[in-house]
């Protein structure tokens, strides 16, 4: 097989991966890859399974192969963690970033997990040893924004523009930014997720989610809206059109327990849910703090 159309067919299934286009990256017939790119091409089907949530086939895929490799190490912790086992994927995940710090997927996937579990400078410091990984450069770009530091996120994005100007991360990378920013920012987000949707025919929930946001910021909350329940219908248990979908109906003033229970279902240490339960507590406590006075 011609190298140069194996390599494109890596990146074809890469940009799959990343546009949310899971059931295609499953699909992708991968049987005459050469062995150097066997193994990427199978971590990305790996994790399209999980993030399909089918982390019970991947690991029982995986199993005996996840401790003589450290991408599939790597493919354990993050499977591990989504199917909410989250103390055992956070101590394989420092194992991995300790033992193979220079390893690109652990990088990848065991930045996720660190995060995810709170170890933002963990995370950071193992990213941090990338080299040119875009993947990397968008985690980090992630956590500097959940960190409030859209200034440092910024700074990484223009980093990233000087040697990857058109990749697809990096474009997504600063819509993400500019979303934060605000202001004009959001219309820019909002073109280079109709520009990503309207390259891509199976309507990847990566670019709905991606589009509602930016309405949302735009206050367009009925077209956010209308976007994502066609594709809640096409695509039911996807985390991110779930989570978004919850918020919009929080916005709009209409219930989502539903929707929470389907989200809990399919990822149950879904950042959000964390969320909705930590400020549950805080009205718990809140509360308890008054008591009802009855009139005699």
């Amino acid at each position: 097989m011609d190298p140069f159309s194996a390599e494109g067919e890596l990146i074809n299934i890469h940009n799959a991966f990343h546009q949310g286009q899971y059931q295609a990256v499953i699909d992708f017939d991968t049987s005459s890859f050469s062995p150097e790119n066997a193994l990427p091409a199978r971590i990305l089907q790996l994790r399209a399974q999980i993030a399909q949530g089918n982390t019970a086939d991947v690991l029982a895929d995986i199993e005996g192969e996840a401790d003589q490799t450290p991408d599939l190490g790597a493919v354990k912790a993050l499977a591990q963690y989504q199917s909410g086992n989250a103390d055992a994927a956070l101590q394989l995940a420092q194992d991995l970033a300790e033992n193979y710090p220079d390893n690109a997927t652990v990088q990848a996937l065991g930045g996720t997990v660190l995060q995810a579990a709170g170890k933002s400078e963990e995370a950071l410091n193992l990213l941090s040893k990338h080299q040119g990984s875009l993947e990397a450069v968008t985690l980090i770009v992630q956590i500097h924004l959940q960190q409030n530091r859209s200034d440092l996120a910024l700074k990484e994005v223009q980093a990233a523009k000087r040697w990857a100007q058109d990749s697809l991360l990096v474009n997504l990378a600063e819509s993400w930014v500019g979303m934060r920013v605000g202001g004009e920012k959001y219309q820019s987000a909002f073109y280079v997720y109709e520009e990503l949707a309207s390259a891509d025919s199976t309507s990847a929930p990566l670019s709905i989610v991606g589009q509602a946001v930016a309405e949302i910021h735009l206050g367009r909350l009925p077209e956010a809206e209308a976007a994502i329940s066609a594709a809640l219908e096409r695509y039911p248990n996807d985390t991110g059109l779930i989570a978004n979908s919850i918020v919009l109906n929080v916005l709009a003033g209409k219930p989502s327990q539903d929707l929470e229970e389907r989200l809990r279902e399919t990822e149950p240490s879904h950042a959000l849910l964390a969320d909705i339960q930590e400020k549950s507590e805080f009205f718990d406590a809140a509360a308890a703090k008054y008591s009802a006075k009855v009139s005699s």
